[in-house]
């Protein structure tokens, strides 16, 4: 199954839903264009909702990594929801981790854009 992605707002907050692989290619380019689409109509605080993602390559991980950097860039944050084992892992063993919040629960992820906090959960 390729990547799918579909965007839903919770308190003013973007909401990327992914489901899917997210590979090099469509994937990659699924992310890439649905998050400039957020910013060119100015919203810039974004969770990725990476439940049902069924596989990231090294590739897309590296897409995420520059999606970070371009939200970051226009004044914004980009965390993450629920990450696969595999990829929780992949954040550790690069030490992304200590870029990407990553939380458990959608609803810490929202209230994290509004105290501001730090950490996984």
């Amino acid at each position: 199954m390729s990547c799918h992605a579909s965007v839903r707002h919770v308190d003013r907050i973007a909401i990327l839903d992914l489901r899917g692989r997210i590979t090099l290619g469509e994937g990659c380019e699924t992310i890439r264009n649905t998050i400039q689409d957020l910013l060119d109509v100015g919203e810039n605080h974004i969770v990725l909702n990476l439940r049902e993602v069924s596989y990231i390559d090294s590739a897309a991980l590296g897409e995420l990594v520059s999606v970070w950097t371009t939200v970051r860039n226009s004044g914004g944050q980009v965390k993450l929801l629920q990450p696969p084992a595999k990829m929780d892992s992949l954040l550790q063993v690069t030490k992304l981790y200590t870029i990407f919040e990553s939380f458990g629960a959608e609803p810490d992820a929202v209230a994290s854009f509004r105290s501001g906090g730090a950490g996984a959960s």
